[in-house]
């Protein structure tokens, strides 16, 4: 399977692009600054410079990808509405979607609880709404959206699950969850196509 990561040098689309090699699946791997995604050079991975608000040059990286993964985030240097514009990006190429999220926002917002919830508003402020329409263009779109919780480099988890929103554990605060589970998680929906639309929850 040919797989674009979007955001392919930070903490989670270094371990998306590293897991799907080791599936044995060819990647192109986009990113500002494709020196910084450490990974081995080899024949089925390619690395596309390109800015997630340079509409036309992230286009033209997107051009022929059929299944897009993304591990974009928002970071200090991050314009406003980056992660709208990389999912309407990734939809507009007429790629299939799979979209990494927050718990407690949008979707799962009423399953994470008024305390987690609250303290989203309070800290992500000006980036709620990105981070809400963002996932809602990719299910719209027939894209997959994974919320997780406060992520973490742990090891990839053996007994990972992924949860519907109404499956999601009820608690105070979100489990944290590894980057690597996360990963693992969003490769195997790209791989089944079993949860086209919809908002779900990877846990360790």
């Amino acid at each position: 399977m040919n797989l674009t990561i979007l955001g392919a040098s930070g903490g989670t689309g270094l371990q998306l692009t590293r897991q799907a090699l080791e599936r044995g699946h060819t990647v192109v791997a986009v990113a500002r600054d494709p020196r910084r995604i450490s990974v081995p050079d080899g024949t089925r991975l390619t690395r596309i410079a390109a800015d997630v608000l340079d509409a036309a040059r992230l286009a033209e990286a997107l051009r022929d990808s059929t299944t897009v993964l993304s591990g974009l985030g928002i970071s200090g240097g991050s314009g406003p509405g980056v992660l709208t514009a990389g999912a309407r990006a990734a939809v507009d190429a007429g790629a299939r979607v799979i979209w990494l999220g927050a718990f407690g926002t949008g979707a799962t917002a009423q399953a994470a609880g008024g305390f987690t919830r609250n303290l989203l508003r309070t800290f992500m402020k000006s980036e709620m709404n990105d981070r809400v329409t963002a996932c809602e263009v990719v299910t719209d779109s027939g894209g997959t959206v994974f919320h997780a919780g406060p992520l973490a480099d742990t090891p990839l988890s053996a007994s990972r699950r992924t949860l519907s929103v109404e499956e999601a554990p009820r608690r105070f605060f979100p489990a944290r969850v590894g980057r690597a589970t996360v990963a693992a998680a969003m490769l195997d929906e790209a791989e089944s196509g079993s949860r086209p639309g919809r908002t779900v929850i990877p846990v360790d």
